[in-house]
């Protein structure tokens, strides 16, 4: 039996194999004390990443976006670009149950082991797993209504880090009733989760249950609470109003993790696509919190990001550029050493897709572009349209399509782009 497959059989298994070891040690040394057995988390001192020996952890690496929390460019399309409306694309062109059973192949394909493998040999120490909050309910998604795939799922990454030397960040990508008001939250145009206080409590209860399950999992840095919150579209009143309840969330969802888990770190992005952070106040409530920035463009230089070096300098608290990327190739590694010099940790947007400005790209098959495309992206408003749009793409002709796409995105027939992975400073 693989790791892997112990992990999904039990997932506290890797715990009981931890304790063994531990008393093993113990026989064989003579009796230690419990500090110098302890797990290798990583934790906040000052400005810094530490490890369980004081060593600084400058966090590098990539992201796994497209897995669990699917984005219409990354599959070459235009208008249509969240979750729902490329199930729903899907659903109309190849039928409900080929779409399922399309997302559970794509889950099972897209990353794997080989890819954390890859990513390590390309000396990355970092890997961020951005996730859909539905994986963790009875809510239908990517092919399941089951709460326990993302356990699965996140299980499978942590075996595969453990055993390629990486770390993991854990984002909530897609939040309940959405926190950012576009496509990348899967919502419904709107940050809804601020204001909703069902939506507020599932979303508590979720990292609550996540940090129960892996609070002893030292491969994981921690656990980033919303990406991207509040988009720049409110501006005025609304804009205040919405940032302002943005902290108190944040604060009480850390106290739910708190409850069950003092060993991770809690990443903390500001509003408007991780980018001001003016809104917050207390960074003092917890001793092991953090915060995370994005950027795309601009220019690559310390002044462009003097707003996160300033925030960071003057609350003490280390910053992490969790996105960048998407840009030339002289930019890239620019701002990469940009980022070093200011002591700021980054993980690139993202591992693999289709076309380049990604460390890995999924060849597109022949007719991706021409059939499949132009039927996801034609008008269907109307169930007149629906029928209309297959004469782009006939149901058996999108199912082989769909078929070849997870073919080709497995990490055997993946495509290196080796520019872009030495422009983020990896080799």
């Amino acid at each position: 039996m693989s790791r892997t497959d112990a992990y999904r059989l039990n997932p506290d298994m890797n715990r009981f194999y931890r304790a063994a070891l531990a008393a093993l040690i113990i026989a064989a040394a003579g009796g230690l004390n419990s500090e110098s057995l302890a797990s290798d988390f990583l934790r906040v001192e000052g400005k810094d990443i530490v490890d369980s020996h004081g060593n600084k952890f400058f966090i590098k690496g990539t992201n796994t976006g497209n897995w669990l929390n699917p984005e219409g460019y990354m599959f070459g399309f235009r208008k249509v670009n969240s979750p729902h409306m490329i199930d729903e694309a899907f659903r109309q062109l190849v039928g409900p149950t080929a779409t399922k059973a399309f997302w559970q192949k794509f889950k099972d394909n897209y990353i794997t082991e080989a890819d954390f493998a890859f990513i390590a040999e390309c000396g990355a120490n970092t890997v961020r797993i951005p996730f859909h909050y539905k994986l963790f309910t009875a809510e239908d998604y990517m092919g399941l209504n089951d709460p326990e795939e993302g356990f699965r799922r996140i299980d499978d990454c942590v075996g595969w880090a453990r055993s390629h030397g990486l770390r993991l960040i854990l984002d909530m990508h897609d939040c309940p009733g959405g926190q950012t008001g576009d496509n990348i939250d899967d919502s419904y145009g709107y940050p809804w989760l601020m204001i909703d206080d069902e939506a507020q409590r599932e979303f508590v209860d979720i990292w609550r249950r996540i940090a129960e399950r892996y609070a002893d999992e030292d491969v994981i840095i921690g656990y980033e609470l919303a990406n991207e919150p509040i988009a720049t579209y409110w501006e005025g009143e609304e804009r205040e109003m919405l940032n302002s309840r943005l902290e108190p969330l944040y604060k009480h969802a850390t106290a739910a993790i708190r409850e069950v888990d003092r060993n991770h770190i809690v990443l903390l992005g500001g509003p408007q696509w991780n980018s001001e952070f003016g809104n917050f106040s207390d960074w003092t409530f917890d001793d092991n919190i953090m915060y995370t920035c994005h950027r795309y463009g601009g220019d690559p230089t310390p002044e462009a990001i003097g707003s996160y070096i300033e925030f960071r300098d003057r609350t003490g608290r280390p910053m992490y550029m969790g996105e960048l990327g998407h840009n030339t190739m002289e930019w890239q590694s620019r701002f990469a050493d940009t980022l070093m010099d200011a002591n700021i940790g980054y993980t690139f947007w993202p591992y693999k897709k289709i076309a380049d400005s990604a460390m890995t790209g999924v060849e597109a098959p022949e007719g991706w572009h021409a059939e499949l495309v132009e039927f996801v992206e034609a008008p269907r408003g109307s169930y007149a349209e629906i029928r209309e749009a297959r004469r782009h793409c006939t149901p058996e002709r999108g199912q082989a399509l769909l078929d070849a796409y997870i073919e080709n995105a497995r990490a055997e027939k993946m495509l290196r782009h080796d520019d872009y992975i030495r422009s983020i400073k990896l080799k």
